[in-house]
């Protein structure tokens, strides 16, 4: 059964197509288009007409692209850049009209527990004990916490993320060392106080996770980080971009969530290991009707 998952981010829409392969997904296709929906918001938190058309553009192709591979159930999702947004039913009506499907706008509740089920069902090995799954985005970050047999305890959803981070502090190609420590401090003043309880392990998900694979490996730790953090800082973001084969768009918003995914691993007490799977594997999975046990299947 060949399901399509588009997600509707803050930096990026992406579009991922699998079926059920032994217990695991098999990724067909994926790809990413770069819509920095953050960038259209207007003074009263409207997204502007020329954005919402880029983004309504970007799904019907992407629609497309799974039909044309034979997907049997697309499911579209926006999430905290829509969520937010002053005229979210507008723009998914708009969306919806270009792709001829409904797209629904995931609470921050719903996103997180199907962003725990795309990182813990497809790392590949039994995970035991209780997990955290840390999930940077463009607009917001969240931290998932709960165990793969019970599923979902908590979530907790953060309005701060890489894309506005970068958009706020840094204007340098590469960052200056006064723009980081300014990221830094204004990190550490945002998560003042909060506390959060500490799992066993945790994975990290998401468009800055999943780039610093190539940067630092596949655990990310205060060294790996600090690591990534003079790596990108050290050369101009085209070069660091050609060096390791990353989208220079993404690397220019990437040392936000190298210090985003820092703070989150200190207050969790646990080094990150970067997931295989996130939200659109969830929502997959979700569709399969795999996220409880049950055989792969559409749900109804």
């Amino acid at each position: 059964m060949l399901c399509a998952a588009i997600d509707i981010g803050s930096n990026t829409t992406r579009v991922l197509v699998a079926e059920p392969d032994d217990g695991q997904l098999r990724k067909v296709m994926e790809q990413r288009a770069y819509n920095r929906i953050g960038k259209g918001t207007t003074h009263d938190g409207a997204i502007d007409d020329d954005k919402v058309a880029e983004v309504a553009d970007i799904v019907a192709t992407q629609v497309r692209l799974a039909e044309e591979l034979g997907a049997e159930a697309i499911r579209i999702d926006a999430t905290a850049a829509i969520r937010e947004a002053a005229n979210r039913d507008e723009i998914v009506t708009r969306i919806a009209r270009e792709c001829g499907l409904e797209v629904e706008v995931l609470s921050e509740h719903d996103e997180g527990r199907l962003a725990f089920i795309g990182a813990t069902k497809t790392l590949g090995h039994p995970v035991e004990g209780d997990i955290g799954v840390v999930d940077v985005g463009g607009g917001s970050s969240e931290v998932i916490l709960g165990t793969v047999s019970e599923g979902v305890r908590e979530v907790k959803s953060f309005k701060i993320g890489s894309g506005s981070l970068a958009e706020d502090f840094i204007t340098n190609d590469p960052p200056s060392p006064s723009e980081i420590r300014a990221i830094r401090d204004h990190i550490s003043d945002f998560f003042e106080g909060v506390e959060l309880d500490r799992p066993d392990q945790a994975v990290a998900v998401g468009g800055s996770a999943t780039s610093l694979r190539a940067l630092v490996g596949t655990v990310l730790e205060y060294e790996t980080l600090e690591r990534g953090i003079r790596v990108l800082c050290g050369d101009p973001v085209d070069v660091v971009a050609k060096r390791f084969e990353l989208d220079p768009r993404r690397v220019r918003i990437l040392p936000t969530g190298v210090l985003l995914l820092e703070k989150l691993s200190e207050l969790l007490g646990q080094p990150l290991q970067i997931g295989k799977g996130g939200l659109r594997e969830g929502i997959i999975l979700d569709l399969l009707g795999a996220s409880n046990g049950a055989p792969a299947k559409l749900a109804a």
